[in-house]
């Protein structure tokens, strides 16, 4: 194990009886319902944090909805009692510090040593991908370590000089080590947020953080079964596995293991950069600039979400006439404009399909919020010098700061989805008094991917620093997107790694999913649900089919387009909806 890996005090924590690792307890029921309560609503207990913050992950990713088919079709949830170990891990260069857990089932299989790890998606907190990893992993009896990769809810007010220590509770700078503890904030700075302030660029050490998360797991399971010590990659399976940013981090990690560490990678709609490709900051950017004038086209007509919120910041029946007037359209007419922005989206390889989900993204601000995010990440600003002005404030009760305002912030770690506006925070700066007020922010952000000058040049060389390295020969790596999905869109990520890595002599599985987009969770309402398939059983196959190969030396699977998999429909999901690919 090298050297080099520094974690803090470690946090043993025993769940069972009516409590759990999987689901807190809650069971599916439990997890599917409204978010738990706090007895005491502002100053909730480790216990009460726990539960919601494995229930807000879980409602996050998976539809546990009654038509979803979790725990009929594909999935369970059973009652998993065992032991959670967990610390703040550092890496060497990095200023701020990220979460590691290990969740270790009490029917841990002693005979065949398995250990999942996994990051967590977007930038969730720790236990983002327990939908995904935890779901898969604990039943079959293996341990499972996380890392929040530097992200997640441990946000620091320096108006109180409050942030989040080891077991979740929020408490005052210098009580105790906290999750992320900005120095020489203002009490007015607003908000600070770990991705986006933390002064590293926590994007180009995902692959590390997974590692030394496995590295944390094999650690924990010394000292959880000492008798059986050392738990090493020789006498351990270990695989990688993630969603979104998730999959993109163990996609990371492959190219990073030089030590051959991992048995096998599981990507699922992964967020990965290939050099000379496109990275989601430029797409994300360009879908944020031209996506809402977009929006107006016959096109968007029937699609669901497409136009949620029009009469909110940004007002896309008004982007097409307000870039004209930037220089940035040419036509007259919103007909007109409407078309030729959805034409600059085209070009630049953006397919109907996918922008009818990406419709969805737009109507909800999603863009603009998650590019503020890793535009100030990039280039390393605090909270008080984001890029464009834009800043993370409070949102006080009525506009009125007072006694309410503790409870909403005793909940961030439990809810928060590590990239502000939501749960009490908005996200101000970048607008003007225009019709459409926040086109001035999104043309700062496009401009530091398109433009010139020191920021534009940072930024850019930034995210080179989080393209993929080659992993090794061998290793096998399964990869699973949906077709429509609108977020990572499967043409500027996948598929280009895929055909990077067949190009160089690797052998990658790719499971191409029609109808799956990005956001399972979603699949619960009415109408979008209808018109899409799940992803998350076809990530639970591709795992069950690297275990296969790993442990009992199956072949791995054939490339597959899953050409019978179907749309939901109105009713409940069925296993011929799904079609998985053989087994």
């Amino acid at each position: 194990m090298p050297v080099n890996d520094t974690f803090g005090d470690v946090r043993i924590t025993t769940h069972r009886d009516n409590d759990d690792l999987l689901s807190a307890g809650l069971g599916l029921r439990g997890l599917a319902g409204t978010a738990t309560r706090f007895v005491q609503p502002a100053s909730p207990t480790p216990e009460e944090l726990r539960r919601r913050a494995i229930q807000s992950s879980w409602k996050g990713i998976a539809d546990l909805g009654p038509r979803g088919g979790f725990g009929s079709v594909y999935g369970s949830i059973p009652h998993v009692p065992g032991r959670e170990f967990t610390s703040f891990a550092y890496l060497p260069g990095a200023r701020a510090s990220h979460r590691v857990l290990l969740q270790v089932p009490d029917e841990f299989d002693h005979e065949r040593r398995c250990l999942v790890v996994t990051a967590s998606s977007g930038s969730r907190g720790i236990y983002g991908s327990i939908a995904v990893a935890g779901g898969w992993g604990l039943p079959r009896g293996c341990a499972v370590a996380y890392t929040d990769k530097a992200g997640g809810a441990g946000y620091f007010d320096p108006a109180d000089r409050t942030g989040v220590q080891l077991d979740g509770t929020r408490v005052r700078a210098g009580s105790a080590p906290l999750e992320f503890e900005p120095q020489g904030l203002a009490a007015d700075a607003g908000i600070a947020v770990k991705h986006a302030h933390s002064g590293d660029n926590p994007e180009a050490d995902w692959g590390r953080h997974v590692l030394q998360a496995a590295r944390f797991g094999l650690a924990m399971l010394d000292r959880a079964f000492p008798h059986e010590a050392p738990f090493t990659a020789q006498n351990t399976t270990i695989i990688a596995t993630g969603l979104s940013n998730g999959g993109g981090a163990v996609l990371r990690a492959a190219g990073d293991d030089k030590d051959g560490m991992l048995a096998a990678v599981v990507a699922m709609e992964p967020n990965i950069h290939v050099r000379g490709g496109r990275s989601f900051y430029d797409y994300a950017t360009e879908a944020a600039l031209w996506l809402p004038a977009a929006l107006s086209a016959r096109q968007f007509d029937d699609v669901p979400f497409a136009r949620v919120g029009a009469a909110s910041p940004p007002a896309w029946m008004l982007r097409g006439a307000a870039l004209r007037a930037h220089g940035r359209l040419t036509s007259l007419m919103p007909g007109a404009q409407a078309e030729e922005a959805l034409a600059m989206l085209r070009a630049g390889g953006w397919t109907d399909e996918v922008l009818a989900t990406a419709a969805s993204s737009t109507s909800l601000d999603l863009w603009r919020a998650v590019a503020v995010a890793y535009a100030s990440a990039y280039l390393k600003r605090d909270a008080a010098h984001m890029p464009g002005g834009f800043s993370y404030r409070l949102q006080h009760a009525a506009g009125v700061a007072g006694p309410i305002d503790a409870i909403v912030r005793a909940a961030w770690w439990a809810d928060g989805s590590g990239v502000p506006p939501g749960t009490g925070i908005s996200l101000d700066g970048g607008t003007d008094l225009s019709l459409d007020p926040t086109l001035p922010g999104v043309l700062t952000l496009r401009d530091l991917q398109t433009g010139h000058g020191a920021d534009a040049d940072q930024l850019r060389a930034a995210v080179d620093a989080t393209a993929a390295e080659l992993p090794r020969e061998g290793l096998p790596i399964l990869i699973v997107h949906g077709a429509q999905d609108g977020l990572i869109p499967v043409a500027f990520s996948s598929q280009p790694y895929v055909k990077w890595l067949r190009d160089a002599g690797r052998t990658p599985v790719f499971w191409k999913v029609p109808y799956a987009q990005h956001f399972d969770a979603f699949l619960a309402f009415a109408d979008f649900g209808d018109r899409h398939a799940p992803l998350l059983p076809f990530g639970y196959a591709a795992l069950d089919r690297a275990w296969a190969h790993v442990a009992q030396g199956r072949a791995l699977p054939e490339d597959a387009a899953v050409r019978e998999t179907r749309p939901r429909g109105a009713g409940p999901l069925t296993a011929a909806t799904l079609s998985l690919p053989p087994n």
